[in-house]
């Protein structure tokens, strides 16, 4: 039998579990399947080059490179195009709200299966009275099992109608590196201890977070600081107290290197909790209530149990002085001993095998004219509810976008594509060796829409 075409979607969440997932997914399709990751995360530029697999950015309808109204249909179109240039049987899509241009795939192409990929832990918002209505109109919905599901209260917890599987997690210990080599790659000093931190910089809440846990970090003696992306605020103001100095590296992913580290400060998201506890890394978690993820559960279950040390993220002075404990050997000792109990986080291999057993299945490849017309009502009214709900919750959006025609190109170089990505000129990323037919269809759908 030759091996299926399978989409990975995801949506831009606010950190990189969606797409982390979708990564750890595909890295095991790879040997059974020809895996295809699209996403409208920025993070997908470092996805091609160092894992091989294909991918494809879309921007998301907040970069403003397109009238809002258009991009549900833009979407759609981007999807259904690399489906049939590819021949792939099936779309997954990793978000909290499936996509009306998602869901609106299927009356395009109507063989196409169509599954949710959809974490638990959510906090109870709104989103959740469309939960019932949304599940009915995929094939198929997986919850990716979480560590913490037993602290889940939110809207799914009771729902019966998901595949669950184990946690899933780059981090797979046959790939990681050793500490001595993890250092070597990370330019770090093998005689000095090192913590990672990732937390979220930007609004000024999160922007005292981060000061609150360097400032802690400074009675760790001789400690290498190290972070992933520049601790600056809106402004380009440095967020690093005086007398702390950071280091600032890049690697994907960087589970492989987490052997590095002597602790790490994170916020409480999917994927930092199911690479650090597994990797043994000691930890202290400062939750992002932001979004729909329930983080402070998440983290509140890693604290009660012994995993890691919870930062009450609404009190900097906490913050600090949790941040102070990590500073002691015996604790992270005592904390990285607690993280061999941890179950299997081995859901994405799970996971690739539930996705291929729907995309082999003939009898989803039809859906009756009823639920036909129930899916083209469903995708008006999900449309007109986003509008309204973005109506509500503006958020900012590119503005200074270049008259140049787009940039059409099939280059996998991270840097490349991380300058594209975040550059003002509208950047329309193609899988490498597409056909002509597909470089066609694909200027004259961005020609109707960046107008």
């Amino acid at each position: 039998m030759a091996k299926p075409t399978i989409i990975l979607a995801t949506s831009n969440g606010i950190g990189m579990g969606h797409l982390a997932r979708a990564t750890a997914i595909a890295l095991e399709l790879a040997p059974f399947a020809h895996p295809i990751i699209v996403s409208v995360a920025g993070g997908i530029a470092e996805l091609p080059a160092t894992t091989a697999i294909a991918c494809e950015y879309i921007p998301g309808k907040n970069r403003g490179w397109m009238a809002r109204k258009d991009w549900d249909t833009y979407f759609r179109d981007r999807l259904v195009a690399i489906a049939e240039e590819s021949g792939a049987s099936l779309i997954s899509f990793d978000g909290v709200v499936p996509y009306p241009g998602f869901i609106a795939t299927k009356l395009s192409r109507p063989t196409l299966k169509l599954v949710w990929v959809r974490r638990g832990l959510w906090q109870r918002n709104a989103l959740r009275f469309a939960l019932p209505f949304q599940s009915r109109l995929v094939d198929s919905v997986i919850e990716p099992g979480d560590v913490a599901r037993a602290y889940d209260h939110g809207p799914t917890s009771s729902r019966t109608d998901a595949h669950l599987s184990a946690p899933v997690s780059l981090y797979r210990a046959q790939s990681a590196k050793g500490r001595d080599e993890a250092r070597k790659i990370l330019g770090l000093d093998a005689g000095k201890p090192a913590v990672l931190v990732q937390l979220g910089t930007g609004d000024s809440d999160m922007n005292e977070k981060l000061r609150a846990a360097l400032l802690g970090l400074k009675s760790w003696p001789d400690v290498q600081i190290v972070l992933t992306k520049e601790p600056v605020d809106m402004d380009g103001k440095s967020l690093v107290p005086e007398g702390v100095e950071v280091k600032i590296v890049r690697y994907f992913p960087l589970a492989d290197l987490l052997s590095a580290f002597d602790g790490a400060i994170a916020a409480t998201g999917y994927n930092s909790v199911h690479e650090l506890l597994p990797a043994r890394i000691p930890t202290v978690f400062i939750s992002n209530i932001r979004g729909t993820d329930d983080q402070d559960a998440r983290a509140q279950w890693c604290h009660d149990f012994g995993y890691a040390l919870r930062a009450n993220h609404a009190d900097l002075a906490d913050i600090t002085a949790t941040v102070v404990k990590l500073c002691d050997p015996s604790t992270r000792a005592s904390l990285s001993a607690k993280c061999i109990e941890l179950k299997n986080t081995e859901g994405g291999a799970e996971i690739a095998q539930l996705l291929l057993k729907i995309a082999n299945n003939p009898e989803l490849a039809h859906e009756s004219s009823l639920k036909k017309l129930i899916r083209l009502i469903a995708v008006k009214g999900l449309h007109l509810a986003t509008t309204i709900y973005r109506t509500l919750r503006p958020q900012p959006f590119a503005t200074n976008i270049s008259v140049e025609e787009p940039i059409f190109s099939e280059e996998v170089d991270a840097t490349f594509l991380r300058t594209a990505i975040k550059g003002n000129r509208r950047f329309e990323q193609l899988i490498p060796g597409s056909s002509l037919a597909y470089k066609n269809k694909r200027a004259a759908i961005a020609a109707r829409v960046y107008r």
